[in-house]
């Protein structure tokens, strides 16, 4: 049997070489060669190059751009928002509280209604009472002057009021025992007043009228037939009035 021993592969020649494109992985996966070079690789979109590092990818520049970074931005962007939430939530609750006094939980519903979480609600209402924002002794007593000395409500009443306030319960017992022991003088101090714009109408009348309206205030039923009776009396030229304050 004759053997031939192999001989190198000839060198393709220049001109006759086919022009072979760079195949990405092909059949053989065996590099292919043009014109005695090595094909030059092309990477698909968002592919990463293996010559960029693992942790992060290679800038236009030629800098390693890493993750941390980025991460870092997104922190200061959100702390940044955070901020701009809370300041926006103070301002708004000190709008309210120029037009008028709040309890602490009208101060809480004012924030809650800013979609703000808890915490950052407690932490604005703290703020506020250090800075004496927030004081409900004060509405308390605020309280007991508008609706007890001007619109002249009984202590059922002005309770009634600081509960719809939401004032604290030890705050609004304590306040109601320091009021002035003066409700049947306070009462028929009211129902005088009331009874001289009732005009001509017959006494049955008025004293029915003067009835519910003293009980709305928040009177006893005790006080309140004591002071319709002086307010009748006051009417008809009868009783002795001179145990009455007036403002």
């Amino acid at each position: 049997m004759v053997h031939f021993e192999p001989k190198d592969e000839p060198d393709i020649a220049p001109d006759i070489a086919p022009d072979i494109s760079p195949a990405v992985g092909g059949a053989t996966g065996a590099p292919a060669k043009r014109r005695g070079k090595l094909a030059t690789v092309s990477y698909l979109p968002g592919a990463q190059s293996p010559a960029a590092d693992d942790s992060g990818a290679e800038g236009a520049d030629g800098a390693v751009q890493t993750g941390d970074a980025s991460d870092g931005g997104a922190a200061d962007g959100g702390a940044a928002e955070t901020e701009a939430e809370t300041e926006h939530a103070e301002q708004v609750l000190l709008q309210r509280l120029r037009a008028r006094s709040l309890s602490i939980s009208e101060a809480r519903g004012v924030l809650v209604g800013l979609d703000l979480p808890e915490s950052e609600i407690e932490e604005i209402v703290e703020r506020f009472i250090r800075l004496d924002y927030l004081d409900e002794a004060k509405l308390a007593e605020q309280i007991v002057y508008s609706q007890h000395e001007r619109k002249g409500l009984g202590r059922s009443g002005v309770q009634a009021e600081m509960r719809r306030r939401g004032l604290d319960k030890e705050l609004i017992a304590d306040t109601i025992d320091a009021m002035p022991d003066d409700e049947t003088e306070r009462a028929i101090e009211v129902a005088i007043k009331r009874v001289q714009q009732l005009g001509r109408l017959d006494d049955r009348t008025i004293d029915r009228r003067l009835n519910a309206f003293l009980m709305r205030k928040g009177y006893p039923s005790s006080v309140v037939r004591e002071a319709v009776q002086a307010a009748l009396d006051s009417r008809n030229g009868g009783g002795d009035s001179s145990g009455v304050r007036f403002r």
